[in-house]
């Protein structure tokens, strides 16, 4: 484990790298090019937005809706995100894995990382909504970069785990589609949280993605402290399945080059 650590250490090079080339790679054939990364994030917030008030009639008796609705949605496609490209990242990568010994877990690692940039980029965004609508972070600002670690921590958890799963059982990637799909109504990405049924709000209170999302909100729209406990608990839980998935990437290397 050690021996495999130090030889990502070694290999920072080849990160920094991928995810340099990732994120030039997502929108070099568009004309927009990285203004994308402004433009994505409102124009969910015109879809969502028109679906949900002006269709459903709903979202008015939230108090600034569409803040809410952006903040929900810059969260979501940084989770989303990166979870649909950390999990095909091995396999991406597989013509140069089957050639050169590299670590396996760099690859899920870079994507996690080059969409954490993205999502600085939906902070513009969110900025931008909170100038408009006049409401501007208090001191609990300060709880920021320690939320985007947690999240950063969480997202590499699950990269590294679906990363090392894609790779023997390549179903995988098509059932995630429909995973992600349900996390998606089962967070309060676009509705509150307190609207579930009483016997529903399992979904909420032990969703770690619905306490990311609803922990951006306190901090940047409520001006309260977020749920540290919940968080925590995400934390702890994600850096221990960081630790036995790096285990399990040194021990079975040969077996995710035989697979590919």
């Amino acid at each position: 484990m050690k021996t495999y650590l130090q030889e990502m250490l070694k290999r920072k090079d080849l990160l920094f790298y991928l995810v340099k080339s990732g994120l030039k790679a997502e929108h070099r054939n568009s004309y927009l090019g990285y203004f994308w990364w402004l433009l994505d994030p409102l124009l969910n917030v015109l879809v969502y937005y028109f679906l949900v008030v002006i269709i459903l009639g709903r979202g008015d008796d939230v108090e600034n809706y569409p803040l809410f609705l952006v903040i929900g949605l810059v969260v979501w496609r940084w989770i989303s995100s990166a979870v649909n490209s950390s999990a095909k990242s091995i396999l991406r990568y597989s013509s140069i894995i089957n050639q050169v010994y590299l670590p396996k877990s760099i690859f899920p690692l870079s994507f996690t990382i080059s969409q954490m940039f993205n999502f600085l980029f939906g902070l513009i965004v969110i900025a931008m909504f909170l100038a408009i609508y006049g409401v501007m972070p208090d001191w609990h600002i300060i709880y920021l970069p320690l939320l985007i670690v947690i999240t950063v921590i969480f997202l590499m958890a699950v990269g590294f785990i679906l990363a090392y799963v894609t790779v023997f059982v390549r179903d995988i990637d098509n059932i995630l589609t429909y995973v992600t799909r349900i996390f998606f109504y089962a967070s309060p990405i676009i509705w509150v949280g307190g609207r579930l049924p009483p016997e529903y709000s399992i979904f909420v209170d032990l969703n770690p993605i619905a306490i990311i999302v609803t922990a951006y909100r306190d901090i940047l729209m409520n001006h309260t402290t977020p749920d540290f406990i919940g968080l925590g608990i995400i934390t702890v839980v994600s850096i221990v399945a960081i630790i036995i998935t790096l285990y399990h990437y040194s021990k079975n290397e040969h077996k995710i080059i035989k697979a590919l």
